[in-house]
């Protein structure tokens, strides 16, 4: 009889022992395949460009300057304001 329980306990042991060697084997299977995932859906990275500033806004920005620069040397504007507005509409 002794003999009965202890191969019994034994029987119990391995059975529960392998049923947990496969739930952590399905888990990490799982949790792989959605590090995997995640990988391949992750957008490629860009290379930072510069932005291009279209030729009708190169001249905007030139007609906005001169204008400023004219205001300056009329006296209307001071030099600090200048700089300040000049900063301004080349940071938009």
């Amino acid at each position: 009889m002794r003999m009965k329980i202890n191969l019994w306990k034994n029987n119990i042991f391995w059975t529960c022992n392998s049923y947990i060697r496969f739930c952590f084997y399905l888990g990490g299977t799982a949790i792989m395949k959605g590090f995997k995932a995640k990988v391949e859906n992750r957008p490629e990275e860009q290379e930072e460009k510069e932005p291009v500033i279209s030729q009708s806004e190169g001249e905007h920005l030139s007609n906005e300057i001169t204008k400023l620069n004219d205001l300056l040397q009329s006296g209307v504007l001071t030099q600090e304001e200048f700089e300040k507005a000049k900063k301004k509409i080349l940071d938009t």
